[in-house]
């Protein structure tokens, strides 16, 4: 076998449109970086794997799975910079000797790969690779057959791509077509240098499993991605219909070793009685008491991390005698300090969140999870959604999954 000749760059910035931290978002209890340098490093061709980010969680995610970390300039991290100008950036950084361990000779091919393809093939990737070293094909790109009748509008017209009306034939009798993926493209370096885009010169195409070719660019892609790993996160957990019965026991057990959750919509209903003094109260369930004392009692750390600066917070979390930070500016920051003052592994903790502000907290371990009543944007971040909503029995119900698994 040859020796490893390609450097693979994937592109991750923070923002995202139609996902909020898409890159962080978990399949299968593993961020889409993560999974992308999983395979990118599994690839024996590849020398070095760089994640190039604007983005300190991003990096840390990236660096944790055994990626080089290249930071990404402001001017080509927004949202209409191209990935291409991510790749160049960093070849650029490894020719003048800016990245650890790399350069300044490059290495003759270059692969981007793309963390919104959470099921890339390492045996796939290393193939392609292969495909540009022997001087096949300038690019090779992932690609997914298919043998559908496709159309495209024109206007108001309909007309068939690349099959006729009056004429159709068996599907064992069409060739197949094929689908760009997303994936990985494998590049020849000085090629890709000096024509500045992905396609040039002459493109091969590298089939993989179209089952498993899903490219994540809104909310639904996620939730098939996880469909098809058999996350928990279908329509009949988020209606609460996996059993949960009146004490929020259920059948989906939850692994982890410790428990962090928001406060206002977690433990509460989202709702304050305001007096005319400016104080409020909050309603809370009492069953979810007996639960975080169970959880207690098994010695499962529990942190209550809240924006929110009323002292109902501290004085709840006092009642419950558990730890807990309120008036928290950035929860992500809060949350990785906590995680390594228990030296504890974030993919072994669960997060209980209801709204935006909690994306970035949810990001950060491997079970993140909602409230039934939780803004559809964090109901497709989590891998679990509880039949039970926000100061309904929801912390009771967490509570009790994540002692079923302990149980065994």
């Amino acid at each position: 076998m040859s020796a490893p000749a390609a450097l693979v760059v994937i592109p991750a910035r923070g923002g995202s449109v139609g996902v909020p931290l898409k890159n962080l978002q978990r399949v299968d209890g593993m961020s889409l970086v993560g999974r992308a340098v999983q395979a990118a490093t599994s690839a024996p061709s590849v020398l070095a794997t760089v994640v190039s980010t604007d983005h300190d969680q991003i990096a840390a995610e990236a660096r944790a799975r055994g990626a080089i970390v290249v930071e990404r300039p402001a001017d080509i991290a927004g949202s209409t910079a191209s990935s291409e100008s991510a790749l160049l950036h960093v070849l650029d950084l490894v020719e003048q000797g800016g990245v650890p361990g790399l350069g300044p000779a490059l290495p003759p091919v270059t692969v981007l790969v793309q963390a919104t393809s959470p099921f890339i093939d390492a045996a796939d990737l290393d193939a392609a690779v292969r495909r540009v070293l022997a001087g096949e094909h300038d690019t090779v790109v992932a690609v997914a057959p298919t043998h559908d009748f496709q159309w495209r509008l024109d206007g108001e017209e309909a007309s068939p791509v690349g099959h006729r009306t009056t004429h159709r034939p068996r599907r064992q009798e069409r060739a197949p077509h094929f689908r760009e993926t997303g994936a990985f493209y494998a590049m020849r370096t000085e090629g890709f240098r000096r024509g500045r885009v992905r396609f040039f010169g002459t493109v091969g195409l590298q089939p993989v499993a179209p089952e498993w070719a899903v490219e994540i660019d809104e909310p639904r892609d996620l939730w098939w991605a996880r469909q098809l790993v058999g996350q928990p996160t279908d329509d009949a957990l988020r209606a609460g219909s996996d059993g949960a019965g009146s004490d929020g026991q259920v059948g989906h057990a939850i692994d982890v070793d410790a428990l962090v959750t928001d406060f206002d919509g977690v433990h509460t209903d989202d709702r304050a009685v305001l007096g005319q003094d400016g104080s409020e109260s909050v309603r809370v369930h009492r069953g979810d008491g007996m639960g975080v004392a169970r959880l207690r009692r098994a010695g499962v750390p529990i942190l209550i991390l809240s924006t929110e600066v009323n002292p109902v917070v501290a004085a709840r979390a006092a009642k419950l005698s558990v730890e807990v930070q309120h008036g928290v500016e950035d929860k992500v920051v809060a949350l990785r300090a906590w995680l390594g003052e228990h030296h504890l592994d974030p993919d072994r903790v669960a997060y209980v969140g209801n709204d935006v502000n909690d994306l970035g907290a949810m990001g950060v371990v491997g079970w993140p999870i909602a409230v039934a009543d939780a803004r559809p944007e964090v109901l497709d971040a989590a891998r679990v959604v509880l039949g039970r909503g926000g100061g309904d029995g929801a912390v009771r119900e967490v509570c009790e999954r994540i002692l079923a698994a302990r149980a065994g």
